[in-house]
């Protein structure tokens, strides 16, 4: 009977398979994205009888503070995720609207959409990458959405500011150009956040959970003017921000962690760099694309090297790219922890 009451865009949608949807075990964890610097929380409170402020606003004011923007430009979300079905909620009709996507890129952006029974107007990164402004208009036709990840999971490739700025610039009575920065932290001088002060209509999404090492704390910011963000609070619900996660959000903006995170960047950054010899002068491996989040995506000579990973614990994150099933990506962890990505390298048949 429940089976029957089912839309169709949802009896027939394929669910997001994320790193952590699997049951597999492993000692070495390199699939997720995560980083390797875990954190220890102390949280007193006494007022969990009590509702929560919807939108905290110490939690806002701090992150203004480190995006360098004013408090109104900010919305507390549950994680990155919440903002984008937010957007496609708040700014597209189902069975009517599209958005735009590049693939391959992160694919939520595809599950928000189904689920929704929004259209999906799929293009390439190529076409992001190599199209003149006008071309990729006609190419993004109607959407009201376009997804930019920037930089890109999986490939980690990055699309430069001023090419964004033009789209906006050529969609501003159109479509909303929505630029994903889950990783930006680890290329922070490549934020389109600045566009905000000349576009009203592009939109940023950010997290806490790559860089400040908090995936498990579920908290990301939509960052964009009254134009996209005033229609967005008439749809999020009443109390997204639970009391603990404001509390942790708080110290994790505070002046010193913040300091902390950028250092932790800066060494998994330099371990990325390590890691990337490695793969450049593995015979195993054939292709390394150029990332720059915390993560690397290459292409083995042979797909039975990740299985052989696998048993001995080591647990990196497969894919199918460009039409081939040989492709893994490598989260940057501890040295450690990459250690055993080479061992896996040098000892593999």
């Amino acid at each position: 009977m429940a089976t029957s009451l089912l839309p169709k865009n949802i009896e027939s949608l394929k669910a997001y398979s994320s790193a952590k949807s699997e049951k597999i075990t492993g000692n070495t964890w390199l699939n997720a994205n995560e980083s390797p610097f875990s954190k220890s929380i102390e949280v007193s409170i006494d007022d969990l009888n009590r509702y929560p402020e919807p939108q905290p606003e110490s939690v806002i004011n701090a992150y203004s503070e480190y995006a360098q923007l004013s408090a109104n430009q900010v919305l507390m979300t549950r994680g990155a995720d919440e903002g984008i079905e937010l957007l496609m909620r708040t700014f597209c009709e189902p069975a009517r609207d599209s958005i735009a996507i590049f693939t391959p890129t992160y694919g939520m952006y595809k599950v928000s959409a189904d689920t929704q029974n929004i259209a999906i107007n799929a293009l390439s990164q190529d076409q992001l990458k190599e199209e003149q402004i006008s071309e990729l208009s006609a190419l993004i036709g109607d959407a009201k959405l376009v997804f930019i990840c920037n930089p890109n999971n999986p490939t980690g490739s990055l699309t430069p500011i001023d090419k964004i700025a033009a789209l906006a610039k050529a969609l501003e009575n159109s479509a909303l150009v929505v630029v994903d920065e889950a990783y930006i932290e680890f290329a922070p001088e490549q934020s389109a956040v600045s566009l905000l002060q000349d576009f009203n209509n592009v939109v940023v999404l950010r997290t806490l959970s790559k860089a400040f090492a908090l995936a498990g704390l579920r908290t990301g910011f939509l960052l964009a003017n009254d134009a996209v963000l005033n229609p967005i609070r008439k749809v999020i619900a009443p109390y997204p921000v639970s009391t603990a996660v404001a509390k942790i959000a708080e110290q994790a903006l505070s002046v010193d962690a913040i300091t902390q995170m950028r250092r932790q960047v800066n060494i998994l950054n330099s371990n990325k760099a390590k890691l990337k010899i490695w793969l450049s002068n593995s015979p195993k491996v054939t292709q390394v694309l150029c990332g720059e989040g915390n993560f690397v995506t290459l292409q083995l000579s042979d797909k039975a090297l990740i299985e052989q990973a696998m048993k001995a614990g080591t647990i990196m994150r497969p894919f199918t790219l460009f039409g081939e099933d040989n492709w893994l990506r490598i989260s940057i962890g501890s040295e450690q922890e990459l250690e055993q990505v080479k061992l896996w390298l040098e000892q593999s048949k």
